[in-house]
């Protein structure tokens, strides 16, 4: 039995900064990213200073048009995403797609609010069936084709 797990994601401007701020934002993207413990030992999820290089962060959950409240969104964990401990990140871009500004549910530690996620483990029945379906047809083949050269040499002596 599998159970499909969602986030709900709601984000909006922080009220504490003035009016005008968030003038140059145009696109809300919302990444899934891995956490400090779920990114020891992996130097291919490292975070980096240069968000060009930056490997925190690269499951997308999704990208909108910017508005300053009323933002929500449920995303159903895909199953190709690994197990691991995560938190969510918002990222603010400007007309030409640069990141400009990002809030995110830890702190700056990235300690806390944090959640894990278990992947699917395990093969599936219709695996199993499939890969039996392949052996007997590449047997099956093999004796075919060594059959046919037989015959094939035996027609030409």
């Amino acid at each position: 039995m599998f159970w499909e797990d969602q986030i709900t994601v709601s984000w909006r401007f922080n009220q504490t900064y003035r009016a005008g701020t968030d003038s140059g934002y145009k696109t809300v993207k919302v990444k899934l990213c891995y956490a400090p413990i779920s990114q020891k030992d992996r130097s291919w999820r490292k975070t980096e200073d240069r968000l060009k290089k930056d490997k925190t962060c690269p499951h997308k959950i999704v990208a909108r048009p910017y508005t300053a409240s009323n933002n929500t969104f449920t995303w159903t964990v895909e199953k190709d995403i690994p197990s691991g401990v995560y938190f969510v990140r918002a990222y603010a871009l400007n007309a030409h797609e640069q990141e400009v500004a990002y809030g995110q549910t830890t702190n700056v530690q990235k300690d806390k609010n944090l959640f894990q996620i278990q992947a699917i483990t395990g093969r599936h029945v219709s695996l199993d069936i499939a890969s039996v379906c392949f052996s007997a047809f590449s047997i099956v083949s093999l004796a075919g084709f060594f059959y046919m050269e037989k015959r094939k040499g035996k027609s030409s002596q």
